[in-house]
C-alpha cells in the first residue's frame, strides 16, 4: 500500500490513502529540492581524515560508551545496525550486524556519506534534523526507491546546556525487522546520552566553583566565575545569574544586572569583575544596521559593540519585534526562509550568536531578555531592512 501510494504521489496519479503527516511534509520537502526518488548513493564519502577529524570534534564522542552499551547489542541480536551522525548529517560511526552493514554499504549508508534529507531525501536522519525530533520510516515511506527495503529510526541529540543539536543516533534494518519499541529504545540512549552530558558539565562546574568561591571571597564588590561557555560556577553581590555570554581576552563582556566586566582568566574559566566602579547600569541594546558590517550596540556602565553578520541583524530585528513573548525555532524559520523546514539551520545560528550576546539573549523561546531597552529608532529605513531576502523583516520596510 505504501509502495503505490508513493507512485500515485509523485507521478500526480489518484493516491490510494494519504501518507503520515510527518512523511508527507518531509516528502513536499524533499521534492523542493529536487530529489531524484530513482538516485543511487549519496554524495561522498567524505575522505577518511575529513571524518576522523569530525569524530574527534564531535562533542558525543564522551557518551559513545554509553550509547554502545545501550543499542549495539541490541542491533546486532535484531539483524539492524546503529549509526550516530553529526549536527550536519554525515555519518561517523556505525556498528551493528555484520550482514546488515554489507548490505547498507550497497545504498552507500557508510562512514563518511551524507543522510540529510537534501541529499537522499525522506530517512529517519535527515528528517530527525528537519523535524527536530524523534522519526521512525518505514520501507515505502523512504523517498528514494531504493531505500523502500529499510526500517530506520532515529533521534537528535541536543546539547542540555543550550539546545543545540549535535547529530543524530539512528538503528537501521531490513523492513521486515521493524518493531514499535525501536522507537522508545533510541529515545531512551538518546536522553541517557544528554544525561551524561549534562553531568560532565555540572561536574566541570563543580571543579571551577572549587577554585572561583574562594576567589570571588577575596575580591571586594561584585564578582563571577565562569566557564569558557559563560556558564556560572560561583557568583556575589549580585541576583542568581545562570549564564552569560563566552568571555574573550580581548574585550568586555556585558552582564544583565551588572553592566560591563572585565574577564580575568582562571584556571578552568574567567573571573569576571565590574570594569569600572559604581552600581550595575540598566542596560541598551540598539542595532547599527547601516553599518559595515551591523552591530549590535550594548550600553550600560560602559559600551561595547558587536560585529553582526546579515542574518544575525536580521534575527535580532525579529526578536525585537516580538517582544516578551520571543519566537521558537519554527517560528524563526518562517519569518527568515518562508517556511518551517530550516530548524537546524536557525538553532544553529542562534547559538552562535548567543554565544556573542550571552544573557541579552534568552532561548524557550528566543528573546531579549526583560529589563534590557530597545533602540528601534531608524530600524525599517536601515541598509539591512531595505536589503532583506527574509520574509519577516521585508515585511518591515514594505510597512
Amino acid at each position: 500500500m505504501l509502495s503505490r501510494l508513493h507512485d500515485a504521489v509523485l507521478s500526480g496519479d489518484a493516491a490510494p490513502g494519504r501518507a503520515r503527516s510527518l512523511v508527507a511534509r518531509s516528502w513536499d520537502r524533499v521534492r523542493a529540492q529536487g530529489v531524484n526518488p530513482d538516485a543511487g548513493d549519496p554524495p561522498g564519502p567524505l575522505d577518511a581524515g575529513v571524518v576522523e577529524r569530525r569524530r574527534s570534534e564531535s562533542p558525543l564522542v564522551p557518551v559513545l560508551p554509553a550509547l554502545r552499551s545501550a543499542l549495539t547489542s541490541v542491533a546486532e541480536d535484531a539483524r539492524h545496525v546503529m549509526v550516530v551522525t553529526d549536527a550536519d548529517g554525515v555519518l561517523l560511526w556505525r556498528e551493528g550486524s555484520s550482514a546488515v552493514r554489507r548490505r547498507a554499504d550497497s545504498l552507500g549508508f557508510t562512514e563518511g556519506a551524507d543522510w540529510s534529507e537534501f541529499s537522499v531525501g525522506t530517512n529517519a536522519i535527515g528528517t530527525a534534523l528537519a523535524e527536530d525530533g524523534p522519526v521512525q520510516i518505514f520501507s515505502a515511506e523512504h523517498f528514494v526507491r531504493s531505500h523502500h527495503g529499510w526500517t530506520c529510526t532515529a533521534a537528535p541529540v541536543h546539547d542540555p546546556r543550550s539546545g543545540e543539536l549535535l547529530g543524530v543516533v539512528d538503528i537501521s534494518g531490513p523492513a521486515e525487522t521493524i518493531h514499535p519499541t525501536t522507537v522508545a529504545l533510541v529515545n531512551t540512549a538518546v536522553r541517557l546520552a544528554e544525561v551524561g552530558l549534562w553531568q560532565r558539565h555540572e561536574a566541570r562546574l563543580d571543579a571551577l566553583r572549587t577554585i572561583g568561591a574562594p576567589m570571588l571571597a577575596r575580591t571586594s564588590g561584585p564578582g563571577l566565575v565562569v566557564d569558557d561557555h559563560g556558564w556560572v560556577a560561583a557568583a556575589t553581590g549580585l541576583p542568581a545569574v545562570e549564564r552569560v555570554a563566552a568571555p574573550t581576552a580581548d574585550r568586555l563582556l556585558a552582564v544583565h544586572g551588572l553592566g560591563p566586566c572585565l574577564p580575568e582568566p582562571v584556571p578552568g574559566g574567567w573571573l569576571l569583575r565590574p570594569a569600572s566602579g559604581g552600581g550595575a547600569q540598566r542596560m541598551r541594546l540598539s542595532l547599527d544596521l547601516d553599518g559595515r558590517p551591523p552591530s549590535a550596540v550594548v550600553e550600560g556602565t560602559g559600551r561595547w559593540v558587536h560585529p553582526l553578520s546579515t542574518r544575525h541583524a536580521e534575527v535580532l530585528v525579529l526578536l525585537a519585534l516580538a517582544g516578551s513573548t520571543g519566537l521558537d525555532a519554527a517560528a524563526l524559520s518562517e519569518r527568515l526562509y518562508g517556511d518551517r523546514a530550516h530548524l537546524v539551520t536557525v538553532r544553529a545560528e542562534m547559538s552562535r550568536l548567543r554565544r556573542g550576546l550571552g544573557g541579552i539573549l534568552l532561548a524557550r523561546p528566543y528573546r531579549i531578555a526583560p529589563g534590557v531597552e530597545l533602540d528601534l529608532a531608524g530600524l525599517a529605513h536601515s541598509r539591512v531592512v531595505r536589503g532583506s531576502t527574509a520574509p519577516g523583516v521585508a515585511a518591515l520596510a514594505r510597512g
